[in-house]
């Protein structure tokens, strides 16, 4: 299932916003092509990101794979959960298994991700 009222990235990270930051995640059809998570490389809080820039590596028994900011900002949170559980990501990818917290630099970053049904669809175009 795909919530809605996130946006996407064709990449597969997904990104909530809540005020002026936006929580960030890996969706759950790439924590399930991944497979089991056993690690995730967070940055450093206060890093500045560009839009479609790496920000971390998730390493899981099958791959290792980049993340990518849906937008621009600045890191002001990390989930450290992650460290003691990478788990959490492939178990609620969408609520405890969130990557980063970003400060939205241009908002309007937002509106070019993909909403729900563009998602399914890039999904069910690309399988």
């Amino acid at each position: 299932m795909i919530p809605q009222g996130l946006r996407y990235t064709k990449e597969h990270e997904w990104a909530r916003r809540e005020g002026d930051t936006v929580t960030v995640g890996i969706t759950h059809w790439a924590q399930e092509q991944l497979s089991d998570v056993v690690y995730v490389e967070l940055p450093a809080v206060g890093r500045a990101v560009k839009q479609a820039e790496g920000f971390g590596v998730i390493e899981a028994v099958k791959t290792v794979s980049d993340m990518y900011a849906p937008v621009a900002g600045e890191v002001v949170e990390v989930n450290t959960a992650l460290a003691d559980n990478p788990g959490l990501v492939n178990q609620s990818p969408y609520e405890q298994g969130w990557i980063i917290k970003l400060k939205v630099k241009d908002a309007q970053e937002l509106d070019a991700l993909l909403d729900a049904t563009a998602y399914a669809a890039l999904l069910e175009e690309a399988h």
